[in-house]
C-alpha cells in the first residue's frame, strides 16, 4: 500500500481500523490484569464491552473495505458478546429484584 497516494478517507478509514483493533486488543489485556489479580482466570464484564466496541467498529472497517470474511467474522462475534451482556445484565436484574427492602 502506498501511503502518499491515500485520500483523506481512507486515511480516516484506515485510523478507524486500528482504533477498532486497539479495543479489541484491550480485552485481553484487562482480562490479563484481572486474573493476574485475583491469581485466577475471570473474564470481567469490560472484557464483553471491550469485544462489542472492538467488533462494532471493526465491522465497519470491513464493510468499508467490503471484506465478506472480515464481515461475516465480525458480525458472528458480536451476537456473542452481545449475548454474554444480556445474560450478565439480566442475571445482575434478577439479584436486583430479591433484594428486600427497608422500611
Amino acid at each position: 500500500m502506498n501511503m502518499g497516494a491515500l485520500t483523506t478517507a481512507e486515511i480516516i478509514w484506515i485510523s478507524i481500523g486500528f482504533a477498532g483493533q486497539f479495543l479489541f486488543s484491550m480485552r485481553f489485556i484487562i482480562q490479563w490484569f484481572v486474573s493476574e489479580r485475583a491469581k485466577q482466570s475471570i473474564v470481567p464484564v469490560a472484557f464483553w464491552y471491550f469485544s462489542l466496541g472492538g467488533g462494532v467498529t471493526l465491522l465497519a472497517y470491513a464493510v468499508y473495505r467490503q471484506d465478506p470474511v472480515f464481515i461475516a467474522g465480525q458480525a458472528g462475534g458480536l451476537l456473542i458478546y452481545a449475548r454474554n451482556l444480556y445474560f450478565i445484565h439480566s442475571r445482575r436484574a434478577k439479584r436486583a429484584d430479591r433484594v428486600p427492602i427497608d422500611d
